[in-house]
Order: structure tokens, then sequence, then C-alpha cells
């Protein structure tokens, strides 16, 4: 493990110093589902050393340790962006902490927008596979000298289990392809096009980074998407923030009861 890396780990487990199963990165106004995890300790970004911090509105920079449904959890309230000027070596360092703190699972959620036309906003969406669209990698580097790794970032079985838990809490459920472009603007009609000629449901800024690193350390991953906006070209408008958010409040119940119940059988 690299210093800075052992550094925010001692410092942490000083804290929070039981194992933890399972990993939650809430992304844009996702953050509600805290109110349901019984927390033992919440610790802000900025006390942990060499950690990252949130800069973008509606993440408010805490880890949160509990439990959820009776599991063990460490939640992430508020995640970083490549946009951010954080290379994905930063955007991945909490992956890395949560590895050394047990976790075997990772739910990674965001929010994103829709390019398939059979998609709305306020639908959830379970991903598939992705398109990196960041042209960039957290395997850039010195980290892992050994680059090669299979491409089956999301876990069968917990897409598996995602759906079966959906359909058993009558929750409408998608499953697609996320791109993730660098941003922050938001794309352009001709880019919003060029997408989903490459054959991507959604688009967002985030997540692919998590799920590459996660899957190098041999955590098991599950990403899921709240669509709270539409990118389809001939009837785009202005995307604004509190519209984004005000979809993701409306979709959030949905999320949090899918995610209780899904750590719930893990």
């Amino acid at each position: 493990m690299i210093q800075y890396q052992r550094a925010a780990t001692d410092y942490i487990k000083s804290i929070a110093k039981d194992k933890y199963d399972i990993g939650i990165i809430l992304g844009t106004g996702l953050g509600g589902l805290v109110k349901y995890i019984n927390v033992e300790h919440s610790i802000d970004y900025s006390d942990i050393p060499d950690f990252p911090v949130s800069t973008v509105e509606s993440h408010s920079g805490k880890l949160i340790f509990g439990t959820l449904s009776g599991k063990k959890i460490v939640a992430m309230q508020g995640r970083f962006h490549y946009y951010e000027g954080y290379h994905h070596h930063r955007v991945t360092f909490p992956v890395h902490i949560m590895k050394e703190l047990g976790i075997k699972y990772l739910i990674a959620s965001n929010a994103c927008g829709a390019l398939n036309p059979k998609f709305s906003k306020t639908d959830l969406m379970i991903l598939t596979s992705h398109i990196n669209l960041h042209f960039s990698s957290p395997l850039i580097g010195d980290i892992f000298p050994e680059k090669s790794v299979d491409t089956h970032y999301y876990s069968k079985k917990l897409i598996k289990l995602a759906e079966e838990t959906a359909l058993e809490n009558n929750i409408e459920i998608r499953k697609g392809v996320y791109a993730s472009v660098q941003g922050p603007a938001l794309e352009t009609k001709a880019e919003y096009k060029m997408i989903r000629k490459f054959n991507s449901d959604v688009v967002g800024m985030s997540t692919i980074p998590e799920v590459i690193i996660a899957h190098k350390l041999g955590i098991e991953s599950l990403g899921i998407s709240i669509i709270t906006d539409e990118g389809f070209p001939d009837t785009v408008g202005v995307a604004k923030l509190e519209h984004i958010l005000e979809a993701a409040s409306i979709a959030e119940p949905n999320m949090t009861l899918l995610i209780q119940k899904l750590v719930e059988k893990l």
C-alpha cells in the first residue's frame, strides 16, 4: 500500500475499528440513504490525512460507518469527479481505503442523463457495462505494474440479485450501458447523438474509475443510476441543477428501498 493511503487507513481504523463488508457511494442528490443507516461513526473527509475533499454542491463530504439492514457498511456521502481536477488515482482513493476496511461488495450510485428514448427522467437503471470517455484510467502509472484485467466489471451475481429485489418490491428497473464523460459541461446535441451511436443508454460523469479499481482489487461491484434528465437531441433543453436534484429526490425513495433490501441479502 502507498504511504499516503496507509496514513488515511490508520487514521480511520483508529476511529472505526470494525470490519465492514459493503461499501456504498452516494451520488448527486442521493445522500438520503444515510437516514436509514444506524450510524456508529461519521468522519469528515477533511479530517482524514491525504483524503480528497468534495467540491461539488450536494456532496456533503463524509464517510459514514454503521449498519444498514443489519449489515456493516461504509458509505461515501459525496464522491469525487475527474472534472474537479482530481486524477483517477485520487478519485479512486476511497476504494483502496474501503478494501483495507474489509469491503467485499461496492454499490456505486450516480445521477445521469437518458440517451435511450425508452428511458425517462426518474427511472432507475442497473449498469451492465460502461464506455469510458474520460480517456484516462486509474490503472495508469505505477500503482499496478500488471495492467491486464478482465472487463466484467459489474457483478452478474449482484445484477441478478438487484433485479430480483426490484421485482419483489415493485420497483421498476432498467438495465443498460453507462457512458462517462469528463465534464463539467453537459453535452452538446452533437455529443448526445455521438454517444448514443456508441450504444450507450445513459451518460454521466462518474462511477467508472471507482468500479475499475474495485474490480482490480477483487471487490464485486453493482452500479445503479437515477436518470435525472433527458439528452434526446431533438427535444433537449437547459439542464439546471435544481431540476436534476428535484428528479433525484423523486426517484430516491425507490433507490433507497432497493439498496436497503439488496444489502439485506448480501
